[in-house]
């Protein structure tokens, strides 16, 4: 039994899983949970019928800059070197570091109409601008963290100060997977290195099963993918093992950590014998690596990311989120902001040409966004601090309107002054495009009832087609 338990564990049963990287929700499509009185099959959900069945989150990690690509501000270069009657906190107050932000900041990129609909997109973004059509822009994003740990961690779970399930997590709990043989929740790439990944992807109090699988290494997303032994072989040994923890699993109240380990062994020794295709690119023509810029040096790392999130979800995976990171340009905004997004241009506009091919788009919903924004004026000499108080970000596909604006900021795009969207009536509009209503989405936990979305939120019914 020693030497068995020590093969098993030398493989590590494709240790991203069964280990601290995560899992997937299997216990909703089972119709099972750790917490009897909180299972996903007495939700009932869908609570309406749904207009999409997954989600792509491309996430662009430091808060890229409203100013510089879905919300150009013409009057800001009436006011260039001057002082802007807006935002006087920024960062450096809240450390304890009193230096004023510097005067107003024209964006050094021009914008153009385009599609149909007229869209304003900056000369950043000329691939995604192909797209304006399809476009749903909400400008009035805002949210309440003003920190790059806490902004993320309430982009993705709705809470920035307290441990809470994330989005993906809700979603797999309460809806499942579409494929037994994937996770349902995954997550592409690392966000930035002072945010706590474990944090922002856990399924924190739902059952552990519900937690990301986070894949770093796109070269290696899976490892120990392939078994040495043979399958008879591996299934009987992991019976034995599944034994084992069945019965130590009898014997205590806490079962939840355990649960998600049987099911990811279980979940593990299925994707070794079927799952190897949906991580193999190599399987994908030379025309779609092009489409997605992998032939190219500053787009391989992201087209590569996004072409995998759609192999993903035509294959069942519920959620995944594709991060970008690095928009955090305190300074050089010219050079930081021009890098990320030649990096990422490319390969989102392939995504989303791809999905439209394909027919994925109809039912697929894709945020674009970052935690917070940008200010109109200086930090330093060429950077932009922070920006809480308004931002951008867009959605495509089933559900939402196509060459659509939605709110309003001011002359300076410091503040929101129309159709204020805060990360609550994301959630909610998110949640109900797939079908659910985010005020009856719960789940008891200390004696109280949890959701996503706390107790704000409203559905953005502006933005539904």
């Amino acid at each position: 039994m020693n030497d068995m338990t020590t093969t098993i564990d030398r493989r590590q049963m494709l240790s991203c899983l069964a280990g601290g990287f995560g899992s997937v929700g299997l216990a909703a499509m089972l119709g099972e949970s750790a917490a009897a009185d909180s299972t996903p099959s007495k939700l009932s959900l869908p609570h309406h019928a749904p207009r999409v069945k997954r989600v792509i989150f491309l996430f662009m990690n430091g808060g890229p800059s409203q100013i510089d690509t879905f919300d150009p501000k013409p009057e800001l270069a009436r006011w260039e070197g001057k002082r802007l009657p807006v935002l006087d906190q920024n960062t450096n107050k809240l450390l304890g570091k009193p230096r004023p932000l510097g005067n107003a900041f024209p964006s050094p990129w021009k914008f153009a109409k385009h599609g149909e609909s007229g869209l304003d997109v900056s000369e950043l973004f000329p691939h995604v601008a192909r797209h304006a059509d399809d476009l749903c822009l909400i400008r009035s994003m805002c949210c309440d963290s003003f920190f790059h740990a806490q902004g993320t961690l309430e982009m993705m779970t709705g809470s920035g100060l307290f441990l809470r399930p994330s989005m993906g997590s809700w979603l797999t709990y309460g809806l499942g997977t579409e494929n037994r043989n994937l996770p349902g929740f995954v997550v592409l790439g690392n966000v930035m290195g002072n945010v706590d990944a474990t944090k922002v992807f856990s399924s924190a109090f739902l059952p552990a099963e519900f937690q990301g699988t986070r894949l770093a290494n796109l070269k290696e997303p899976i490892p120990n993918l392939k078994s040495p032994l043979a399958d008879d072989e591996q299934r009987a040994r992991l019976d034995v093992m599944q034994q084992f923890n069945a019965r130590h699993l009898s014997r205590r109240n806490d079962t939840s950590a355990l649960n998600a380990r049987i099911e990811a062994f279980e979940l593990a020794y299925r994707m070794q014998t079927v799952a190897s295709d949906a991580f193999d690119l190599a399987n994908e023509s030379a025309a779609m690596q092009r489409l997605y810029g992998l032939d190219e040096t500053k787009t391989n790392a992201y087209g590569q990311k996004c072409l995998l999130a759609r192999r993903l979800v035509e294959r069942g995976v519920r959620c995944v989120v594709v991060n970008h990171i690095d928009w955090d340009q305190h300074s050089n905004l010219m050079a930081g902001h021009a890098k990320n997004a030649g990096e990422v241009d490319q390969p989102i506009a392939g995504l989303l040409t791809d999905l439209k091919q394909r027919g994925l788009l109809e039912d697929t919903l894709v945020i674009w966004g970052g935690e917070f924004g940008r200010t109109p004026n200086t930090e330093g000499k060429n950077g932009r601090d922070h920006n809480t108080a308004a931002f951008s970000m867009w959605l495509a596909g089933g559900g939402v309107k196509g060459g659509h604006i939605h709110g309003v900021t001011d002359e300076f795009g410091a503040y929101t002054v129309e159709g204020r969207t805060h990360v609550h009536d994301l959630h909610a509009t998110i949640l109900h495009l797939l079908g659910i209503n985010h005020e009856q989405f719960t789940y008891r936990y200390g004696g109280r009832d949890y959701r996503l979305t706390d107790v704000f939120g409203n559905v953005v019914r502006e933005i539904l087609a």
